[in-house]
């Protein structure tokens, strides 16, 4: 509670905070993303990757930390009488090893040991900022991310001293920066640019990639998602299949429940991100939603759809979309958003006494000269907002 009300943990990290979640700290990224690209700038994205990263926390360095944030007397003994004195054990076929000491690490599965970590990781947030890059993490997942006009020379420069950088500080933080599995995403100006460099640091070599997994979802270099939707359908028509052979001996409330469980939570699972796209990308994700509803009410493949998603009272994919972006429009303007989400959109205020005063409408940013815009949460959301009636 300290730390919260005292703004002491990192605004950009997203785990273990209330009302933050992956949706939000992807939804910061790909916003920025893509309102490069509608500025005509290309964007360079790093997921970085780091090898057990709770079990290598220096408890002094930690302990440091908290010092320097305000935590001294009692309550920093405390803190150290809870990291000192830990052991483990090993249990393997009814076998038990003796127990060892653990002088490293926060323990996992505990209220403290998140919080912690977050507290650890503070630091990075300086050093990544030193060299003009942003950056958002959730947990130990840390994305890199910059913009640049699309024919400066600097990009690779900057990127191998800013993961030069990185690497030293994991290093003085006993923290292993796995660059053999970090992963590069560059998203040009335009779809018809291609950029087409490597990044050299130590021993590896690190290669821009097409495709990208980010906390569950694959990012495209061109930020369309169709990847991420053909792979949300592939795993939701194998979870369909495998339901669909025991629909025999389950009840129609016991198959909703698996549906919901299985197949619904995936459509929905970040589903922001899709706002503004075409109706033929989701497509694909409304015909999984139809296959479900015939599941649960066992009915063959040529019933009409819409009497069952009505008796469901399942909204269409496209209305679920729409549906959490005005959630999160409305998080906004009561302030129960995070503040990186609260910024992205602006209350009304007209100049002079109107009607709409009272309205809680919503900027909507002007379109001129870019059509990509209409994919941003920025533009997206007010729009959407202001014509609920």
């Amino acid at each position: 509670m300290f730390l919260v009300q005292n703004n002491l943990l990192d605004r950009n990290q997203s785990g273990f905070k209330s009302r933050h979640s992956t949706e939000t700290a992807l939804l910061s990224v790909t916003e920025a993303l893509r309102l490069a690209r509608a500025a005509s700038k290309s964007s360079v994205l790093i997921l970085l990757d780091l090898s057990a990263a709770f079990d290598t926390v220096n408890h002094q360095i930690l302990l440091s930390t908290l010092r320097k944030m305000g935590i001294s007397g009692t309550a920093l003994q405390w803190l150290n009488s809870y990291l000192s004195d830990r052991s483990f054990r090993v249990s393997w076929r009814g076998e038990v090893s003796k127990s060892q000491q653990l002088a490293t690490g926060v323990p996992q599965g505990s209220v403290l040991g998140p919080l912690l970590f977050s507290i650890y990781m503070t630091s990075l947030g300086s050093v990544i900022q030193k060299h003009g890059f942003s950056y958002h993490c959730y947990a130990d997942d840390t994305q890199l991310y910059f913009s640049f006009q699309p024919d400066d020379p600097t990009v690779v420069a900057r990127i191998s001293a800013c993961l030069s950088d990185i690497s030293s500080w994991m290093n003085d933080h006993h923290l292993q920066l796995n660059l053999t599995k970090t992963e590069l995403l560059v998203v040009p100006a335009n779809p018809s640019f291609h950029h087409n460099f490597s990044i050299q640091l130590g021993s590896s070599t690190i290669t821009p990639s097409r495709t990208a997994r980010n906390l569950g979802v694959v990012m495209d270099h061109q930020l369309s998602f169709t990847d991420h939707i053909a792979t949300t359908t592939r795993s939701c028509r194998f979870a369909l299949y495998n339901i669909r052979k025991i629909r025999p001996f389950l009840s129609e409330q016991a198959t909703q429940l698996l549906v919901q469980a299985l197949v619904l939570s995936r459509l929905d699972y970040c589903n922001a991100l899709l706002a503004g796209l075409p109706a033929c990308t989701i497509k694909a994700l409304q015909l999984i939603q139809n296959a479900a509803a015939r599941v649960v009410f066992n009915e063959p493949k040529t019933a009409h759809v819409t009497p069952l998603l009505i008796r469901l009272h399942w909204l269409p994919v496209a209305t679920r979309i729409k549906f959490k972006v005005l959630m999160l429009a409305y998080k906004t303007t009561t302030g129960t958003a995070p503040t990186y989400l609260n910024s992205l959109v602006q209350s009304y205020a007209p100049s002079r006494s109107l009607r709409s005063s009272s309205e809680r409408r919503l900027v909507v940013p002007s379109q001129r000269g870019s059509k990509s815009l209409s994919l941003t949460f920025s533009w997206t959301a007010p729009s959407w907002w202001n014509d609920l009636p």
